[in-house]
């Protein structure tokens, strides 16, 4: 097997995304006044867990730039891609995570305008992603008596990521389902797309749905008091017969590529009627008030709900 160079994994990767002559500098055209840009990055000893493909790796590094755009109720619309692969690194690896970038910039309308590539211990994909549009729907724009809503449910990515990682079991058809959303997130593109005017404030959950409620509410100068937690059955029963604290599942685990937000009550119905017009499962779990934090409402007292979500440093 003859070993790949630089210009031997460009040439893959201008094959598979459809440019054949990039730049230094990439130039691109847009109609609208402002540009939105999101860059993530994904890296192979903390982001890809066992059983993940590089293909789903690639398509979940878009992922995550697509789900924090569709949150702010922006389409991303171009993409620059860099990457870092071991200098052994076989060419069928090269060719699969090549794969999943195109199979994610089809899935969600990208153009990709060009990128780097660059030789290391381990797999790293970095994306920026562009966009146009007016304005975003910030994180601190909440109100006293807003509804707190969030697309869900939750709880599963990080069940998931306990069977991947620790091997944890469960039923057949929970292990299948958590495992899927760990592998392939699904971001709900249309739904933000679509709501965006009627959300007064919104944010990505990627970090953990505990993370985002606490940096809205901080943003918002408000208190988030939660009535609801976002999860369903399965992950109750999964939980206790694998003796898990529910909440940490829910609120803490991060890498949900779901989104928070919240809404003036009057648009509650409209809101609900588009949820389900798009297949889109909505979960009302709280309201704002004043105050500061956030809390948990149970048997008529509140509980502070930790900042305990994903920290790279932590």
């Amino acid at each position: 097997m003859s070993k790949l160079d630089e210009s031997s994994i460009i040439k893959i990767f201008q094959k598979k995304l459809g440019n054949k002559n990039f730049e230094d500098v990439e130039i691109f055209k847009s109609s609208k006044p402002s540009i939105i840009a999101k860059t993530d990055t994904l890296v192979e000893s903390t982001d890809i867990p066992p059983k993940m493909k590089l293909s789903d790796a690639a398509r979940k590094s878009v992922v995550a730039c697509v789900s924090d755009f569709v949150a702010k109720g922006v389409k991303p619309q171009y993409g620059i891609i860099s990457v870092n692969f071991p200098s052994k690194i076989s060419r069928s690896k090269v060719e699969d995570a090549a794969n999943g970038f195109r199979k994610a910039c089809k899935e969600f309308g990208i153009s990709i305008l060009g990128g780097d590539t660059n030789a290391g211990r381990e797999v790293v994909f970095n994306v920026c992603l562009f966009g146009s549009a007016e304005g975003i729907v910030s994180r601190r724009g909440s109100k006293n008596k807003d509804l707190i809503f969030a697309t869900g449910p939750f709880g599963y990515t990080a069940a998931g990521l306990g069977i991947l990682l620790e091997k944890k079991r469960g039923s057949s058809d929970f292990v299948k389902k958590s495992v899927q959303s760990v592998i392939h997130p699904k971001p709900r593109v249309d739904f933000g797309l679509k709501n965006k005017k009627y959300f007064s404030s919104s944010m990505d959950s990627s970090d953990g749905l505990s993370t985002t409620l606490h940096e809205m509410a901080k943003q918002s100068k408000k208190k988030f008091v939660i009535t609801n937690s976002p999860h369903k059955k399965d992950l109750e029963k999964h939980a206790k017969l694998q003796k898990l604290n529910l909440d940490n599942l829910v609120f803490h685990g991060g890498e949900e590529y779901e989104f928070v937000f919240t809404v003036n009550p009057k648009h509650k119905q409209t809101i609900l009627k588009n949820a389900k017009q798009l297949k889109i499962p909505i979960i009302e779990i709280g309201h704002v008030t004043a105050g500061k934090g956030v809390v948990l409402q149970r048997d008529n007292r509140e509980i502070i709900l930790k900042d305990s979500g994903w920290k790279h440093f932590g």
